[in-house]
């Protein structure tokens, strides 16, 4: 097992061998710690001027690979709206519209669920991280304190919640399980230092991925007040993975909960959706 004292020095060595250009050395060294820093490109350049490698005359591009994960499951049913609609079911069927939709679209998909089975969150997160995503995007339809609350919302990860509803929804989500998307065995002070190290090169996409997300849908679907919002999601905790979680809408709210159960309504939602994501993973 890496010793404290090696995680703790390559968490001060790490951004010189970036700065340096030693990406494979800091990627082979996050690599024996189970963690893997990738940074996304903008404009054909890595966000500190380093060229991206270019492909051989020929050579395809690669395609996105998106991982989508529908929300709770199994035993865990998520919001139950008043009339008796599962926060489960209603995710599921969306991913699944949305999935096969990308795919005709050309872009890659794995889920992290296919039927109704219990995830932990950290095995949701470690799934995108292992996949080496371009995108990581949880799809939920929550409830709310206020039932009067409806329309779709886009979150990102943060320590501080944007607000209340979204500290509130944060915390109802990580009651599911509360580890940590980080490798088990590593003291929590130098996990935190990796974390903070991988993050920073994914939240400024996630931001992006989450702007975008809300200008698309905009024309299409109700949304929350401020729907733009951040809080402390476990399970978007995956450092080298940009990710967002998308409130669908609240089942805690009569309206949103006839929309949410309607399979019609679903499959115009997921294609509007389907969209949006598609658009998003060009951001970066």
């Amino acid at each position: 097992m890496t010793s404290r004292r090696h995680i703790l020095k390559l968490g001060l060595t790490l951004p010189l061998l970036l700065d340096s250009g030693g990406r494979a050395l800091a990627d082979q060294l996050l690599d024996d710690i189970g963690l893997v820093l990738r940074k996304p490109t903008l404009g054909g350049l890595l966000p500190d001027g380093v060229p991206v490698p270019a492909r051989k005359p020929g050579t395809p591009a690669p395609r996105p690979l998106i991982v989508l994960d529908a929300g709770h499951g199994g035993q865990d049913p998520g919001a139950i709206g008043p009339s008796g609609t599962y926060e489960k079911t209603v995710a599921l069927d969306l991913t699944l519209k949305i999935a096969a939709t990308l795919q005709r679209a050309g872009l890659q998909v794995k889920l992290t669920r296919r039927s109704d089975v219990f995830l932990p969150l950290s095995t949701r997160a470690a799934i995108a991280h292992r996949a080496r995503a371009e995108f990581f995007v949880s799809i939920h339809a929550d409830s709310a304190p206020n039932t009067d609350a409806r329309g779709l919302s886009c979150y990102t990860l943060s320590e501080t919640a944007s607000d209340k509803l979204a500290d509130a929804l944060a915390t109802r989500e990580n009651a599911v399980d509360l580890l940590p998307g980080v490798p088990r065995g590593v003291d929590p002070e130098v996990a935190a230092i990796l974390f903070d190290l991988t993050r920073r090169h994914s939240l400024n996409a996630s931001l992006a991925h989450k702007a975008s997300i809300i200008k698309s849908v905009s024309k299409d679907l109700r949304l929350l007040d401020n729907p733009k919002r951040s809080a402390n999601f476990a399970v978007l905790r995956v450092p080298d993975v940009p990710a967002v979680l998308i409130e669908t809408g609240f089942l805690s709210n009569h309206s949103d909960e006839k929309l949410l159960a309607d399979p019609v309504a679903r499959g115009k939602i997921a294609d509007v959706l389907a969209l949006a994501l598609a658009g998003a993973v060009q951001v970066t």
